[in-house]
Parts: structure tokens; C-alpha cells; sequence
């Protein structure tokens, strides 16, 4: 691999250990292939999983490299299998977003793509916590070994305050503090450990009315409790802090989000970085001297067709945005933009 040309470091890695039966069907597979550049020499896949979108991509571009993270330990032993006959063409590194800078250069990667959300090897390996529709730990690390603290952990040590600005910000959760209240009484009886435990406690104080049919009435709960756990949104803004001055000027960033509050944070992002100017309506020419870094490709999200929504359920709420470098953006300054 031409390291000198892409990656700060380069140093061989060890053979990855046996996938364990990873699975993941990569969203919207062929719309992100379509806005790769022609020329693309550097793929950064933020977000490997199951190494479906890197796989497609080192297919259909043979002279290009990868580099691929993940923070899951098991997301990298079944992307190393997958990639295995690609050889050099592949870095691969355990890290998080706010560590992705430390490995790249600045202006070297043609398309970064990051999926985010859970995978589906995550929501039904029971073991991982992530589900309530599978019995385990209620634990919802993406990182078992990085040292964040479980979901359980979470949920019997936070004060009641904090449970409940979890469920109202990252949940959107209506009955947030009927459940934080159920929570609460339970956690003084006896720690709630598992999935089913937590899932039942909710479903006994949300009313059946109150959700629709199908929706499991944890869901808002789960998901709250994982985007805090993992500090998701704020992983999420430390990689668009540092994406734009590691692409290359006419280098794309694509992002696949499954949450609003992330589908928020992106498309207010891309659209700084289109028209950073901040002066007032009333001034007649722009004084500020911010100057556009690039353009939205996509103006409205591009999401599943009816036919992988059909076959994938749970790819129904992916949204896809793009956006493209234009110009040189180390200097970048924005809401959140630390700059390189």
C-alpha cells in the first residue's frame, strides 16, 4: 500500500481472528457506490461493520486503498475476513471517530462514508444487549472493552434527572418520566440487569394506545439509553470537526444516518460548510470573508427504495446525504469545528 500517499501510519496488522458470524446488509449499497469520484484513489470507511459497502467499493475501483475503523471488536474480525483478499490494499484500525484524524493525512481521501446507527449482527446477538426482543445483558457498548460504561450501569447508578433528560433527548420519548419513575422504584427492590427485565418495566407503565401496532414500546428507550452509552451524537460531531480537511478538494464525505436528531446534525453541518457567511440580511456584500468549502450534493436526503426497505425493515428510516469539497478547508471554522 502507498502509504506515504494516504495514511499517517503504517505499520502491518495482525492477522484479524475468525469473524463470528457478523452479519449486515449495507444500506443503500448502489446510491453510495454512485457518488464515489471516478478517480477515487482513498477510501475511508468510518463506520466497516461487516465490510459490505468496502467490499463493493474495492470491487468496482481495483487500484484503490481502504482504510476502515470500527470501535467493535467484532465488526473488525468479520471485515478482516471479508477483506482478507484485498491484502494492502487494507488498513483497518479499532478506533472512534475522534481518533480517525491521528491516522489519516490532510487531503488525502477521495469518499468517506460513515453508517451510522446499530447493525444487525448488534440487534440480535443477544449477548451485546442492544435488543429487547432477545433476552441478555443490558449493556448496549459498541466497545465492550473501551471502558464507557454499560447501559446497566446507566440505568440502576443515574440520577433520576439524568435518566430522564437520556429519554427526552435522544429518545424523544413522551412518557419519559413515567418510566424513569417506574425505573427508579424498581432499581430499589433489585438492580435491572437484563434486556427483558428493563423492557418489561416499560411496557407496564406505557399505555398500549399510546404507540402503534407492531412498536414495541421500549424502542424509544433502547435507543436512548445506546446513543448515551456510546455518546453517539457526540462521536458523531468530532468526526464532521475532522472529516472536510482530510478530504482531498473534490473528495466527498457521505453520511447514512437513522436518527433525526443525527440526520439534524449533518444537514446543518454540510450546509455551514455550503454558505458559512454570517453577515447580517441587511448588509449589501458579504464583510465576514467566509467563503463556501464545497456543496450539497443531495438538497433532500436520498432513502431506500420500497424494495430494500421491503427486504431490510430496518433500513427503513436511512437517510443518505453527500457532500463534496471544493476548496481547501484545514481552516474550517464552524459550530463544533475545532479545525486541523
Amino acid at each position: 500500500m502507498h502509504a506515504k500517499h494516504s495514511f499517517r501510519m503504517h505499520s502491518p496488522s495482525a492477522d484479524p481472528p475468525p469473524a463470528r458470524g457478523f452479519a449486515h446488509d449495507p444500506v443503500m449499497l448502489e446510491e453510495v457506490v454512485s457518488y464515489v469520484p471516478t478517480e477515487a484513489r482513498l477510501f475511508v470507511d468510518c463506520t466497516l461493520g461487516g465490510a459490505g459497502h468496502a467490499e463493493a467499493l474495492l470491487l468496482r475501483f481495483p487500484t484503490a486503498e481502504l482504510f476502515g475503523c470500527d470501535r467493535d471488536p467484532d465488526a473488525l474480525a468479520a471485515a478482516g475476513a471479508r477483506l482478507a483478499g484485498f491484502g494492502p490494499r487494507v488498513l483497518m484500525k479499532r478506533i472512534a471517530f475522534s481518533e480517525i484524524a491521528r491516522h489519516l493525512l490532510l487531503d488525502s481521501a477521495d469518499f468517506m462514508l460513515a453508517d451510522l446507527g446499530v447493525s444487525s449482527h448488534q440487534l440480535d446477538e443477544a449477548g451485546r444487549g442492544f435488543s429487547f426482543a432477545h433476552d441478555g445483558p443490558l449493556d448496549m457498548r459498541m466497545d465492550p472493552e473501551g471502558g464507557r460504561p454499560t447501559a446497566a450501569a446507566l440505568v440502576n447508578g443515574s440520577r433520576r434527572e439524568e435518566l430522564l433528560d437520556i429519554l427526552r433527548r435522544f429518545g424523544e420519548e413522551r412518557f419519559a418520566a413515567r418510566i424513569v419513575d417506574a425505573i427508579v422504584a424498581e432499581r430499589a427492590r433489585a438492580p435491572i440487569v437484563s434486556t427483558a427485565h428493563l423492557a418489561e418495566i416499560v411496557a407496564g407503565v406505557v399505555p398500549a394506545r399510546s404507540h402503534r401496532r407492531g412498536f414495541n414500546p421500549a424502542t424509544r428507550v433502547f435507543q436512548a439509553l445506546r446513543i448515551a452509552v456510546n455518546d453517539e451524537l457526540g462521536e458523531l460531531e468530532r468526526l464532521l470537526d475532522c472529516a472536510l480537511p482530510l478530504l482531498r478538494p473534490g473528495g466527498r464525505l457521505a453520511v447514512i444516518s437513522f436518527h433525526s436528531l443525527e440526520d439534524r446534525m449533518v444537514k446543518e453541518r454540510f450546509r455551514y460548510w455550503e454558505s458559512p457567511c454570517r453577515c447580517p440580511p441587511s448588509m449589501p456584500a458579504c464583510v465576514c470573508g467566509k467563503v463556501s468549502l464545497g456543496r450539497r450534493l443531495i438538497r433532500k436526503p436520498v432513502v431506500p427504495g420500497s424494495e430494500e426497505a421491503s427486504r431490510n425493515p430496518r433500513c427503513r428510516s436511512a437517510k443518505l446525504r453527500v457532500f463534496e469539497k471544493t476548496g481547501a478547508a484545514r481552516d474550517a471554522e464552524g459550530p463544533g469545528i475545532r479545525g486541523a
